[in-house]
């Protein structure tokens, strides 16, 4: 299905729902400055053609403007004549779809997840072993063990989106960028939630971990 073809009310669906998530997002503070993107993906699926909504580039999150979203296609490019930018980090929004074919991707700059990423960084990984929050990928073994992927934050994104599908475990619905954030997906918005929230939960668990472990 060629953009064009998709319906109005299905596009307004989308961006309804983004916004939801959006405000929950921001009530927690996940979107510092004009940080972090949301994204989630309409119409049918090729891994050479598809489309999905994304989040503005510069615009407060904490508030809600018809100018808040725009549609872009399978290389980041808008669907529709805008003045809008897509988010700078379009591309790995990109790659994540290419590669796992889900329909929602989300990125978030926490705390947490900054600190772990950067106490992490230099193993390209964060291990996690025994933790109940696992069980939120649909990982049920007994004390599994899951490792998150690290990826350097470069200034060109280009240059991180090439290393998207290198690193990427279609298990493990997350990547971290060093110093940076999480992108976290699944194949819909409320699937990409839940792992978005587990992960920031495990990231807070292993910094406390490591403070008590310190002291």
């Amino acid at each position: 299905m060629s953009f064009v073809n998709i319906p109005l009310e299905q596009k307004q669906a989308v961006w309804q729902e983004l916004s939801g998530i959006k405000e929950q997002f921001a009530a927690r503070h996940w979107f510092p400055g004009t940080s972090g993107n949301l994204s989630l993906r309409i119409g049918d699926y090729a891994s050479d053609n598809f489309h999905f909504a994304i989040t503005a580039s510069g615009k407060d999150k904490s508030v809600s403007t018809p100018s808040d979203f725009l549609f872009v296609d399978q290389a980041g490019r808008p669907c529709e004549t805008t003045d809008l930018k897509p988010s700078a980090e379009t591309l790995i929004h990109c790659e994540i779809y290419r590669e796992t074919g889900c329909g929602a991707v989300f990125h978030v700059h926490t705390v947490f997840n900054n600190l772990v990423s950067e106490y992490f960084g230099e193993g390209g990984a964060v291990p996690i072993q025994g933790l109940e929050l696992i069980k939120a990928f649909n990982i049920w073994e007994e004390n599994a063990a899951i490792t998150i992927p690290v990826l350097p934050n470069y200034a060109e994104i280009p240059r991180i989106a090439e290393l998207v599908s290198g690193v990427l475990n279609p298990a493990i619905p997350g990547i971290l960028l060093r110093g940076h954030g999480i992108y976290a997906w699944g194949k819909n918005a409320f699937e990409a939630k839940r792992h978005l929230e587990a992960f920031e939960f495990i990231f807070e668990y292993i910094y406390r971990d490591l403070l008590l472990r310190k002291s």
